[in-house]
């Protein structure tokens, strides 16, 4: 399990590398954490689903402070 702290992105930038974590420094099977920046609610949903339509498995998501938000991930078995 590794946990990546991606605040420094914004938006587009996040997504892209939330899928470039996934595709090329996770293995089959990892679980990963992501943290990032709230904002407005956008990221959580947009980050869900981006991580869903590329195939991996959404574990768990929750709020980690006022400003700050953790998903976690499991990445595809192949």
């Amino acid at each position: 399990m590794e946990r990546y702290d991606l605040r420094k992105y914004k938006e587009e930038k996040l997504y892209n590398r939330m899928v470039e974590v996934m595709d090329k420094e996770a293995k089959p099977g990892e679980v990963i954490i992501f943290m990032f920046e709230l904002g407005d609610f956008t990221p959580v949903t947009k980050s869900m689903d981006v991580m869903k339509e590329q195939g991996h498995e959404l574990l768990n998501s929750i709020k980690f402070n006022e400003v700050d938000w953790t998903l976690v991930v499991k990445r595809k078995a192949s």
